[in-house]
């Protein structure tokens, strides 16, 4: 696919943003200023200070001269960047790639975008009217190279759009300042009568070399697609994003659900041609005030069934505030992974972990009632039965230590012992019965004991004789007593699992 860039040049930037947070400014004409050398000279003129005479690079005194009335403002030196940034970072609605062009302009890698607004010249157009919208005067242009777009966008008059392949014919009638080269090299130029870029550019190579040096000529190439020129863009570009414009903007609920099917439908249908699947997932909406709205999800698994991850994101549309509508979507998948074929079978005894099924049902359960809300875990190598265990990162995480099955454990494992009254007819036997949240449970059954004692390593903690204990009414416990029988003092018991 042949590259196509636009270049956008904002001709009074700071002073038409002050404008648009002062309104009162409009009428006014005024001027930023910094310190130089003792003297204040201007840096930007607001338009009606320039039509009065009023130029940038004058100092102030020259300026009240011309104008008695005009307003002086200080500048700052960091503002051209922030409000190219913050424009920048609203031109995403246009293309995922914008970059930053000196201290008045930007420039857009526009390839594969326009054709989503119907034509070029509709494209072209949406975007200088929303900028003239905001208050910013604009010029911008469209060429196969940033360097054409560039010269046609601050020097051409005829037309803003330049057709693939014309680049060079577009250039001929601009000046050599067109071609963004050091002043050194345009005093060269003229001196030789050289007033446009057709009076140079049949010159071969070889000779433009030797008399104007390589920036001529790599300017000169640039320009003409001879030469890669890249950009830095402001947000990296994810390799998974898909894009839906709307000829209206969409205000209802009913309408955000279309445009999220429509996305996934896209880019589940890229992922599973590519054996991949997401497992994040950042659906965005871009408002027609400038604000953008969000919803994200995760998978336990790479997942490339639009179906289900339709049904994750539509839990969550209800937090979408479309406030004046919204005219662009976008759904990106923040991260890939490759789905692993699984072995086909006539049928299963038992599911497992790998199971898509199981790995839907925990991501619907996460969406609709919170990340927490469903735990795996696994064996750890500890005795004490509450360090046995710990919590599994994800659904895909492998065992190291095997689970224990030579001894009969509770089903429901307290997370911390609790205290117990217990009473026991001698040292090293069964309780008789039991006191746990004030009531009384008489023991029927009891098996044990069982002794479990800490690693060697860890000082200070006393083994546990456990012992499952049958009620009266059939319930069964795990109980156990901390340290040997002391006659000195009561023997501590403690209540750790419930077998039913």
């Amino acid at each position: 696919m042949d590259k196509r860039f636009v270049s956008i040049w904002f001709r009074h930037l700071k002073t038409d943003w002050m404008i648009h947070h002062q309104p009162a400014l409009k009428q006014l004409p005024f001027v930023l200023i910094v310190a130089d050398h003792g003297r204040m000279r201007i840096t930007e003129v607001s338009v009606p200070a320039k039509v009065s005479g009023i130029q940038n690079g004058m100092v102030v005194a020259d300026a009240r001269v011309i104008l008695p009335t005009v307003q002086v403002m200080d500048d700052e030196p960091e503002l051209a960047e922030k409000i190219l940034k913050k424009i920048g970072a609203w031109c995403i609605r246009f293309t995922p790639i914008v970059a930053l062009d000196g201290c008045d302009g930007l420039i857009l890698d526009i390839t594969g975008c326009a054709h989503l607004w119907g034509t070029e010249e509709i494209y072209l157009r949406n975007i200088i009217s929303r900028l003239r919208g905001f208050g910013y005067h604009v010029r911008a242009a469209m060429a196969d190279t940033i360097g054409t777009a560039w010269a046609v966008c601050r020097y051409g008059t005829i037309k803003a759009i330049i057709k693939p392949g014309e680049q060079e014919e577009a250039l001929l009638p601009l000046p050599p300042a067109a071609l963004r080269v050091e002043v050194e090299v345009l005093e060269r130029l003229h001196k030789l009568g050289m007033y446009r870029v057709h009076d140079f550019i049949s010159i071969p190579s070889t000779a433009l070399h030797r008399r104007f040096g390589e920036p001529l000529l790599h300017r000169l190439n640039q320009a003409t697609g001879k030469e890669e020129e890249w950009i830095d863009p402001l947000q990296p570009v994810e390799p998974y994003q898909e894009w839906l414009p709307c000829m209206e903007p969409i205000q209802t609920a009913t309408g955000i659900e279309i445009a999220l099917q429509r996305l996934l439908d896209i880019l589940c249908n890229r992922l599973q041609q590519e054996a991949k699947g997401l497992r994040i997932a950042v659906f965005k909406g871009y408002r027609m005030d400038g604000k953008t709205e969000q919803i994200a999800i995760s998978t336990n698994h790479a997942s490339n069934n639009a179906m289900h991850l339709f049904k994750l994101l539509a839990l969550k549309i209800t937090t979408i505030e479309p406030a004046l509508g919204i005219e662009l979507f976008t759904i990106e998948a923040s991260k890939v992974e490759i789905i692993k074929p699984l072995q086909e079978t006539f049928w299963v005894a038992t599911s497992s972990l790998e199971s898509k099924e199981v790995g839907e049902l925990v991501d619907r359960l996460e969406s609709k009632f919170g990340n927490n809300i469903a735990h795996r875990y696994l064996p750890d190598a500890h005795h004490i039965p509450e360090r046995s265990v710990k919590l599994a990162g994800s659904l895909q995480e492998q065992a190291v230590t095997p689970w224990q099955r030579s001894k009969l454990r509770p089903i429901q494992l307290l997370r911390e012992p609790q205290p117990v009254q217990v009473t026991a007819p001698i040292p090293d036997y069964p309780p008789m019965n039991f006191r746990y949240n004030g009531r009384l449970h008489t023991i029927r059954k009891a098996d044990g004991c069982e002794r479990i004692a800490p690693e060697w390593w860890l000082d200070g903690e006393l083994h546990r004789d456990y012992y499952s204990v049958e009620d009266e009414e059939g319930k069964r416990y795990w109980l156990f007593r901390a340290g040997h029988y002391d006659s000195c003092k009561a023997p501590c018991w403690f209540i750790h699992g419930f077998f039913a």
